[in-house]
């Protein structure tokens, strides 16, 4: 893996907008390899922090590295599967890439698993491609300039549909909240709780993302550490389809600058921004 510096070339928002079709490409390709595996003979190891990584991981991790090295030459990026040999602060722009965010649900049997890519500019997600090989769907942004959703099938890729957030609901309407199927934790559900009448959608994933961004649910809390090649591609596809991610305390997010990890303490995805305060 590059190492970054502060002289890593810098993408810009137009210098994206060319990109975005080549890297929807690579993570299609990515998401093709993973349905290409036997999950019930595969194998399965077991990572540091205990989380399972599979051939599947690893394939697609291949296919997106190799990708973006032939795409974009001296830009760095860092994978989930390469993260130790990372030295942050980065600076400059970069790509922060999950190549099968959901192993659990993966390796469970179950369909809600993504491959995630974005391209960070600058501290903050510029762009982001969330491919969710078996269901069929791409939702991908670019911000300033939209998202949208495409469908896939054998290979085949639809016509993009453009996606927006949703106002947050009025007059006591309840809200749907996306919340995590197999990482709950105290703190997202004491948030949850003091807004009564919620409707959780337990979902796997970065689909969660996805969700919010296309308007089919109205906010995504994670109040519990998780990384940032887990959230920074659904940062860039939320904050595109008009939304916002924030801290709890109304604060941005920064991603490649703690020096302790590639580490997000906490999140919330707002699909109206106006709900963030």
């Amino acid at each position: 893996m590059n190492e970054a510096a502060s002289t890593a070339p810098v993408i810009d928002c137009d210098r994206a907008a060319v990109l975005m079709e080549p890297l929807t490409d690579l993570v299609i390709r990515a998401g093709a390899a993973i349905l290409a595996v036997n999950r019930g003979a595969m194998k399965i190891d077991g990572k540091v922090d205990g989380s399972p990584v599979t051939e599947a991981d690893l394939a697609a991790d291949r296919i997106i590295g190799e990708g973006l090295a032939r795409l974009v030459p001296g830009v760095p990026a860092l994978s989930e599967e390469r993260v130790h040999p990372a030295k942050p602060p980065y600076r400059g722009s970069f790509f922060l890439i999950d190549p099968l965010d959901g192993t659990k649900e993966f390796v469970a049997g179950r369909d809600e698993f993504t491959v995630n890519l974005a391209l960070v500019t600058d501290g903050t997600p510029l762009l982001g491609i969330i491919g969710a090989p078996a269901l069929g769907l791409i939702w991908r942004g670019l911000v300033g300039r939209g998202a949208e959703r495409l469908m896939t099938r054998d290979g085949a890729v639809g016509v993009a549909e453009p996606i927006h957030t949703r106002s947050f609901p009025q007059g006591g309407a309840p809200w749907v909240a996306a919340v995590s199927r197999s990482h709950g934790d105290l703190r997202t559900e004491a948030f949850i709780e003091t807004r009564p009448g919620a409707i959780r959608q337990a979902l796997g994933s970065a689909v969660k993302f996805g969700r919010v961004a296309e308007g089919a649910a109205d906010i995504y809390p994670r109040l519990a550490p998780t990384s940032e090649w887990d959230v920074a591609a659904g940062h860039a596809l939320v904050t595109a389809a008009g939304g916002k991610i924030t801290d709890t305390k109304g604060a941005d997010l920064k991603f490649g600058e703690r020096r302790d990890g590639f580490i997000v303490p906490e999140f919330i995805a707002w699909g109206d921004p106006s709900a963030a305060g």
